[in-house]
Parts: structure tokens; sequence; C-alpha cells
């Protein structure tokens, strides 16, 4: 099991600090066209949903809201300063890397239940792995065509608490 929680930290933390270069790296000027600071929000709250042990009761950390979970599609009520996107990305890392640090053979098997999911813990931790290195793409695809910079890429992490 140690072997397995030091490969999914490694790639999921790469995948992190993959989406913090990105936004490290959108100008100013850029932050809130094409959507580039929604779609950098909407990746950190399924980050910290998806790492949830119980999604019922889920709920962001204050600035941040519920509207990721509207059926409708709402918006947040503001765009959000990239510093306080950094800080939902570290509040974040740490929260995935106590997630996977607490794997063990009985928390492996936990499930993650909605209506539309029902994975073990660690097949949840590959979904989120892949949802957020889709929207880092997505967002390194903004900036490279729109201001002609980009994250870089990182292979793995080595950021440990």
């Amino acid at each position: 099991m140690d072997e397995l929680k030091t490969m999914l930290w490694k790639q999921f933390g790469a995948v992190i600090d993959m989406l913090e270069s990105s936004i490290l790296v959108c100008p100013d000027s850029f932050w809130d066209k094409k959507d580039f600071c929604y779609s950098a929000y909407h990746t950190l709250f399924w980050i910290d949903y998806y790492s949830s042990a119980e999604p019922d009761t889920f709920s962001p950390p204050k600035p941040f809201c519920l509207s990721e979970l509207d059926p409708n599609g709402i918006l947040p009520e503001r765009v959000y300063l990239k510093e306080e996107l950094l800080e939902y990305l570290e509040y974040s890392r740490k929260k995935v890397f106590f997630l996977i640090d607490g794997l063990n053979e009985e928390t492996s098997k936990e499930r993650f239940i909605t209506k539309k999911k029902n994975y073990n813990r660690i097949e949840m931790i590959l979904y989120n792995i892949r949802h957020v290195q889709h929207h880092v793409g997505q967002l390194n695809l903004l900036l490279r065509q729109n201001e002609d910079v980009a994250g870089k890429w990182i292979s793995q992490t080595d950021k440990k608490y």
C-alpha cells in the first residue's frame, strides 16, 4: 500500500503543481478573460469536492460557494482573485495529500457515492487526477493561444506535508 500511496501522491501532486503553474503564469490582464479564472476555480472546487469523505455534507472554504453543484450551471457570484485561488489550491493540495496518506486496506475501499458516482476511494482519486489534467490542458491552451505563455510540465511532485 505504501508504494501505491507514493505513486498516487507524486502524480496527483504533479497535476496540482501544473495547475498552480498555469495560474501563476496567467497575466493579470487575461485573468478574467476567456473564462480562465472560472475554469481554474471549477478545477479547484472539484479537487476539493472529490477529495471529500462525505460528499453530501461538503462545503468549500470561504469565500467560495456551492455554485458548481447547481444543476443550472450558475456561475460564482464574482471573479475570484488569483491570490484566493492560490490559497484554495494550497488548501486542496493538503487535503489530497492527507487523503492519500490515510489510505490503507480499509479506507481504500470506502465509497464515494453521489447520484452519478459510486467509486471506491482509489478510483475516485484516479478520476480526480484525470479531471484536473483535463482542465490544466484547457487552461494552458487558452494561455498559449491568447498570451503565448503556458504553465510548465511537471513529472512528479516533490512536495510533502
